[in-house]
């Protein structure tokens, strides 16, 4: 069975830390889009659909907390993962941020990052009601 490859949102206002994680999503055979900032990032979010978030914690203009609050309110069933360099120190968790997923940026951030994006990914693709309810609901409605 093949899979269709995911639409992915990564925001990093640092450019190595894009080009890196870009270049992983990338080789899983990902479609990623990248955003600089918050604001740009929501600004393409409202122009394509996307099926996860992987956002950056601290950026200018707006932060990763905004940027998630502004997602969870356009699609709030949306796999969000929040990257943080700060989120020992600062204790950001899931149940404080929004976030599906809160990583701490370290030398283990690749793999922690690839195992959150295929499980939120199967998450996601599981909580879609299966072909034949959707089959069943059309009927439904022609009858």
């Amino acid at each position: 069975m093949t899979r269709t490859p995911a639409r992915i949102l990564l925001v990093d206002h640092s450019a190595n830390g894009l080009a890196a994680r870009k270049s992983v999503l990338q080789e899983l055979g990902h479609c990623v889009v990248t955003a600089t900032s918050g604001a740009d990032a929501l600004e393409q979010f409202l122009a394509e659909p996307f099926d996860l978030v992987v956002t950056d914690y601290k950026m200018p203009r707006m932060g990763g907390l905004e940027l998630i609050g502004c997602l969870r309110g356009q699609a709030p069933t949306l796999p969000i993962v929040l990257l943080s360099g700060f989120s020992d120190a600062l204790g950001l968790a899931e149940a404080s941020t929004g976030a599906d997923v809160v990583l701490q940026k370290s030398a283990n951030e690749v793999s922690h990052l690839i195992r959150a994006v295929n499980r939120l990914l199967r998450r996601k693709i599981a909580k879609k009601p299966p072909a034949s309810q959707i089959a069943l609901k059309a009927k439904r409605k022609t009858v």
